[in-house]
């Protein structure tokens, strides 16, 4: 049985093959360029590989109301081309077999649920910390979906009584996002996060956001492990200080066990994309989405 799975990234796609235990055979990327471009990329990687099903994590917004006209279409990117692009409808039209599509977050959780740091839990929150701030849940072997994908990066938070950055998120100023993300970093500071590496106070300021971040959904949604990825947290000193950070807002109020084991780096590296992609894909096939 051979899956196709698409990690569609803003900036880069990542094409490729594997199987149900999410074992990665073959795989490809390439820049993300206009949509019949890159979707021609897509169908020269996959004509040499013949899948029985396709898993897709993208970028977004993307509409995911399965009973919208519009559902798997790209909405308002800041990609212009890629705005109102039909992408689930092209993929099933170009591939003629069963295709699953998410977000990239979502599809990550996916990845790092069934074959990573969440395989022995029965709920898993997945927070990538780089470009921007996003969060999915899995529970029971489903990702979470209301009407649409949640916007976990989009909550508040209290601000910090040394910070008089405005934030950087364009729709909300100083949401998670637009205090914690990659890019409020560096539009704080003027240099970018792996410039500072040996400026504590950067740190101590990032670990006092997300550890906030990660208490309220801690609080509404009980994981039972919270892993935190994406580029920001290539700081690997940041998972000890937002654990304690974590510990110290929580005051007792519920019971941890251990923080380290809860709150936890992932385990797939930078494959959980593509190998949450594949366990769509394997969903698909067996009509489990």
């Amino acid at each position: 049985m051979l899956i196709g799975s698409i990690e569609a990234g803003g900036t880069k796609f990542v094409c490729a093959v594997g199987d149900e235990k999410g074992l990665v055979l073959d795989k490809t990327s390439f820049s993300t360029e206009e949509p019949d471009k890159t979707l021609a990329k897509v169908e020269s990687f996959f004509k040499e590989h013949p899948i029985e099903a396709l898993g897709v994590g993208t970028f977004g917004p993307v509409d995911l109301d399965k009973t919208s006209n519009s559902y798997g279409t790209i909405l308002k990117t800041p990609k212009i081309k890629w705005q109102n692009y039909p992408f689930l409808q092209k993929l099933k039209n170009t591939f003629h077999v069963p295709v699953a599509m998410d977000t990239d977050v979502n599809t990550a959780c996916l990845g790092e649920y069934y074959y990573g740091a969440a395989k022995e839990a029965n709920s898993s929150l997945y927070i990538t910390v780089g470009t921007g701030i996003g969060a999915g849940l899995v529970q029971n072997g489903q990702v979470f979906q209301g009407k649409n994908h949640s916007e976990m990066g989009h909550i508040f938070v209290q601000k910090h009584p040394d910070d008089d950055f405005k934030g950087s998120c364009p729709s909300h100023g100083a949401c998670i996002e637009g205090l914690a993300s990659g890019p409020a970093i560096e539009k704080r500071y003027g240099k970018k996060g792996y410039l500072l590496a040996e400026n504590p106070g950067v740190w101590e300021m990032e670990a006092f956001y997300l550890a906030q971040a990660i208490m309220n959904y801690f609080v509404m949604l009980s994981p039972e492990k919270i892993i935190l990825g994406g580029g920001v947290m290539k700081q690997e000193k940041l998972y000890q200080m937002v654990q304690d950070e974590f510990m110290n807002l929580l005051n007792g109020y519920l019971a941890v066990d251990n923080v380290k084991n809860l709150i936890v780096k992932p385990e797939l590296k930078d494959e959980q994309g593509v190998i949450g992609a594949i366990m769509l894909g394997v969903k698909a096939l067996k009509r489990e989405i």
